[in-house]
């Protein structure tokens, strides 16, 4: 199989928010290049005094993350993903891909993609596949295009999945970060009365209202935004889901409690495990309390709801 290396350069000091990000994408390892420390590291690391000269003349600014990303795994999404985020978390960013041109990305990595249920009511259609469906399940129809979200990463099926449970015929959902916009036209699926998404990146707000037409949804049913976080929103909420990454969670906790009905959940995913703590405590400054708690493949989703 032809594997797709990722090169992300970023400034030093955003090399550990970065890689947290990169994770995101390939769970299976980072190939990290920070040369901020090469003397110390050498000596503590390796134990060794001599380093090779050109090592010293390395650039001590920037660090360069590889990741390595297989077809079936969708190599068009992540560097969507990866994009996106970055500007997202504002981490000043360069990337290189090598092996397969983004162009031939968008047909290779399709046949990999195909028919996936979740949880007990949907079942996720690439738009390019046909599906057979014996159980009677809501069909959600898509193609991510350059947006995250086809419900193959374990951080949005935790979502999928969640949802199942809190949404009802009078609910209301916004979707903070809303990439492909799965989240939105799954709520409306499983009988949601309306659905409301935002995203900063305008591919991922291009490829959201698409796919709601796909799926037979529009305004007012269906409204994606572009936009930062919540700076475009209005109104009140049953449900609200971020489906994002931890440093971006914390950051858009406080704003919260104001777009929630009285009594509703507060969604959360995209938190490596070993960020969880930091983010209850984040959770827990803004009044939230964790009601619900689901793990899958090192990924937390947490359903909070006001103390």
């Amino acid at each position: 199989m032809d594997w797709t290396e990722v090169c992300v350069t970023v400034a030093t000091q955003d090399t550990d928010r970065a890689a947290d990000i990169a994770n995101m994408v390939v769970p299976y390892g980072l190939y990290i290049e920070d040369y901020s420390d090469v003397e110390a590291g050498a000596r503590e690391i390796a134990h060794i005094d001599l380093i090779d000269e050109e090592l010293l003349k390395k650039d001590r600014s920037r660090s360069l993350i590889h990741l390595y990303i297989s077809p079936e795994a969708n190599p068009l999404e992540a560097v969507a993903f990866l994009r996106e985020r970055y500007t997202a978390e504002g981490i000043g960013h360069e990337l290189l891909t090598s092996q397969v041109s983004e162009a031939d990305w968008a047909n290779n990595w399709k046949k990999y993609f195909k028919p996936l249920p979740v949880g007990e009511r949907l079942l996720i259609r690439p738009t390019w596949e046909t599906a057979e469906n014996p159980d009677g399940r809501a069909v959600l129809s898509i193609d991510p295009g350059m947006a995250f979200g086809t419900g193959g990463h374990d951080t949005t099926r935790l979502v999928l999945e969640t949802l199942e449970q809190y949404i009802h015929p009078d609910t209301a959902l916004l979707d903070v970060g809303c990439g492909s916009g799965i989240l939105s036209i799954a709520a409306l699926l499983l009988g949601a009365r309306s659905a409301v998404g935002v995203d900063i990146d305008p591919l991922a707000v291009k490829t959201a209202r698409e796919n709601g037409l796909l799926n037979g949804f529009d305004q007012p049913r269906l409204t994606i935004l572009e936009g930062d976080l919540v700076d475009k929103i209005s109104g009140r909420y049953q449900v609200v889901a971020a489906n994002i990454v931890a440093d971006a969670i914390i950051a858009l906790s406080p704003a919260i409690p104001a777009f929630l009905e009285p009594g509703g959940v507060y969604i959360v995913s995209g938190i490596i495990d070993t960020r969880e703590q930091e983010v209850r405590d984040a959770l827990a400054s803004c009044g939230f309390a964790v009601i619900q708690r689901r793990e899958h493949g090192g990924w937390l989703c947490m359903v909070c709801r006001k103390g």
